[in-house]
C-alpha cells in the first residue's frame, strides 16, 4: 500500500451521509456509513458477518442495520442484535468491524488504522473552512489515478499555464521564481507574481481593472491534504507574499483519500474571505471550480493509464517538481515510522 494507515481521511462531505446506508471504499476497505437518530455518524465494514453481502444493501431499523440476505441485524456498535432465525440465541462473537469517525470542517473523517490511536486532535487543521468571516463549499470527484499523482499536480502549479489556459492559467506562472520550504511534515511551495494581468477567473472576482500582484502558496499536510493560498490584489495595495488580505483571497482545499492503489476520492473546495454573504456567488464559484478540476482529471487519468502502459519507464523530476518530491519523501518516512515496532 502507498498510504498511511493510522491517519484521519475524509470519507464524505457532511451532506452525503444521512439515514440511508452510504457505501464508499476508503484506503482499500469497503465502508458503510449512516446517521443515527441523534445525527451522529456510524461507520463499519461493508460486509455482513454471515455471508458477506454488503450491509449497504441492508434495511435500516432505528439505529441498526438488517442484512437484506438472511436478516442478521447488527447495531451501530457492530454487534449482532438478532440472528437470521429469530428464535436462535444471539451469538456475542458475531460482530462487524467499526471505525472511529468524526465531523469537522464540513467533512466526515474516518480513521482507517488502530482505533485506539484515533485522536480527533490529529485531524488536519483546515482552519479556513471554519474560520469566522470565511465561507467554504466544494464538491467531490472520483479519479482513476494514484492519489500521489494528484498531490504532485497540486504542488506544482506551473501546469495551469497549459491545462487551465482559459481560466486560471497565464504565462507568468512559468516565469516566476518558486520557493520550496520543508518544516517537519509540512511542505510549502510559494510563488509571487507582481504586476501581472489577472487571469479571467480572478479578474471576475476582483471586479477592478488594471495589473495585480498574484500569489500561490501550496501547503501540504499529512496524510494527503493540500491547501493553496491564492488570490490577487491591485498593484500598489501593499500586498506581499507574507501579508495579502488587500485584494481577493481564498484557500483551495484539496483532500485526496485513496480508494485503491490507482483510484482516489477527490474532495475539493474553496474557502474565501470575500463575497461571503452571496450564496449565488458561492454556487457559481463551485461550478467554475468543477470545470477547472475536470481539466485536471482528464490529464491525471491519462497519466495513470500511461504509467500502466509503460512499466519500464519511471517518472522524472525537474526543478518545478521539488514540492511533490519532498511530499513523497515525507509520506514514505511517515509510513516507515508507523511500521516500526512500538
Amino acid at each position: 500500500m502507498t498510504w498511511l494507515e493510522n491517519s484521519w481521511y475524509v470519507a464524505a462531505w457532511d451532506s452525503e451521509v444521512d439515514r440511508a446506508p452510504f457505501a464508499r471504499t476508503i484506503c482499500g476497505v469497503p465502508v458503510v456509513m449512516y446517521r443515527k437518530l441523534d445525527g451522529n455518524v456510524v461507520a463499519m465494514r461493508d460486509a455482513c458477518p454471515h455471508r458477506l453481502l454488503p450491509l449497504s444493501m441492508g434495511i435500516k431499523e432505528d439505529d441498526s442495520l438488517r442484512c437484506r440476505y438472511h436478516g442478521l441485524r447488527v447495531g451501530p456498535d457492530g454487534a449482532a442484535e438478532e440472528m437470521p432465525l429469530k428464535t436462535a440465541a444471539v451469538k456475542k462473537a458475531v460482530c462487524v468491524e467499526t471505525f472511529a469517525v468524526a465531523e469537522k470542517h464540513r467533512f466526515i473523517w474516518l480513521w482507517v488504522g488502530d482505533k485506539a490511536k484515533a485522536d480527533p486532535a490529529l485531524i488536519p487543521d483546515l482552519w479556513p473552512c471554519s474560520a469566522e468571516g470565511w465561507v467554504f463549499d466544494g464538491g467531490y470527484s472520483p479519479i482513476a489515478c494514484d492519489y500521489r499523482l494528484l498531490i504532485d499536480n497540486l504542488m506544482d502549479l506551473t501546469h495551469e499555464t497549459y491545462v487551465h489556459n482559459g481560466s486560471i492559467g497565464q504565462p507568468e506562472l512559468m516565469e516566476a521564481e518558486i520557493e520550496t520550504e520543508v518544516d517537519g511534515d509540512h511542505v510549502r511551495v510559494s510563488r509571487w507574481m507582481p504586476g501581472v494581468d489577472a487571469p479571467p477567473f480572478w479578474r471576475g472576482a476582483l471586479k477592478k481593472p488594471g495589473p495585480v500582484d498574484r500569489w500561490q502558496i501550496c501547503h501540504f499536510l499529512l496524510p494527503s491534504v493540500v491547501m493553496i493560498d491564492v488570490g490577487v490584489a491591485p498593484v500598489g495595495a501593499g500586498a506581499t507574499i507574507e501579508d495579502h488580505d488587500q485584494g481577493v483571497r481564498g484557500f483551495v482545499i484539496d483532500f485526496m483519500t485513496p480508494e485503491s492503489e490507482t483510484t482516489t476520492h477527490y474532495f475539493w473546495g474553496m474557502a474565501r474571505n470575500f463575497a461571503a454573504d452571496d450564496p449565488g456567488f458561492t454556487a457559481g464559484f463551485r461550478k467554475q471550480q468543477n470545470v477547472v478540476f475536470n481539466e485536471d482529471i482528464v490529464v491525471l487519468e491519462a497519466q495513470q493509464r500511461s504509467i500502466a502502459a509503460n512499466p519500464d519507464l519511471k517518472l522524472r523530476a525537474y526543478q518545478i517538481d521539488e514540492g511533490g518530491v519532498r511530499v513523497r519523501r515525507i509520506i514514505d518516512r511517515a509510513r516507515e515510522r508507523q511500521m516500526e515496532p512500538a
